[in-house]
């Protein structure tokens, strides 16, 4: 086969991030009391997600920083009278608690079993690595390369110099990455040497100028790619 190992973004590409997000929000509303107008910290929160996350990807921000940034600004638009850090705590444990697979990932995984897999991820452990563990997905991975252990994030360089060293790497002709994220994965993925595959199952159209090696909407069509 052409590529020697996969390298798979988590959130969004096997592991579906939006259930296992609402999971913890309604976990954390109820310890925090904020059940009222859930729905609506909910869309706030969202959207002050997407702002921060970009600013990670840029540089803007650390991921520490992110850890308690995002509350405090969304209890600052409420008037919220919570502590970020403590409300921060409890949503990261109620997240790692949330295991639900993207449709196909299980079955994608299985039928790469004579591959070298692995994970590359933004995000903190402590989510992560429970997730991981308590799915159907735990032994799949040959190492599972977080953001927050090597201090670097996708797309910078530097975290997939960490990943070749895990993996013992030194062609990046023979590696794939897999991701949904074109400012994350894809542009990571292409700064760095590799061949990419943007996972788009929404059929979202590229308005940027990171252009992907493949483009796929379901993940059983990667077996069409590896298998070429």
């Amino acid at each position: 086969m052409k590529y020697e190992i996969l390298l798979f973004d988590a959130d969004d590409t096997l592991f579906d991030f939006e259930r296992a997000q609402q999971y913890a929000l309604q976990k954390v509303y109820t310890a925090f009391d904020m059940l009222d107008l859930a729905d609506e910290y909910t869309a706030s929160y969202k959207e002050i997600g997407k702002e921060i996350w970009g600013e990670l990807e840029r540089g803007e921000i650390t991921l520490a920083e992110l850890r308690v940034e995002r509350f405090k600004r969304l209890f600052k638009k409420y008037n919220l009278p919570h502590q970020p850090e403590d409300f921060g705590n409890a949503y990261l444990r109620f997240l790692g608690e949330g295991s639900f697979l993207i449709e196909g990932a299980e079955e994608l995984c299985q039928a790469l079993n004579k591959q070298r897999l692995a994970i590359i991820t933004n995000g903190f452990r402590e989510v992560q690595i429970p997730r991981i563990a308590h799915s159907p997905l735990s032994h799949c991975f040959e190492q599972i390369i977080i953001s927050e252990d090597t201090g670097y994030q996708k797309p910078q360089t530097e975290i997939f110099d960490y990943a070749f060293a895990k993996l013992g790497l030194t062609r990046q002709d023979r590696v794939l990455m897999i991701g949904d994220s074109l400012t994350s994965d894809i542009l990571g993925g292409n700064r760095y040497g590799i061949d990419t595959c943007w996972f788009n199952p929404r059929r979202k159209e590229n308005g940027t100028d990171v252009k992907p090696t493949y483009e796929i909407a379901k993940l059983h069509d990667l077996l069409k790619i590896i298998s070429e």
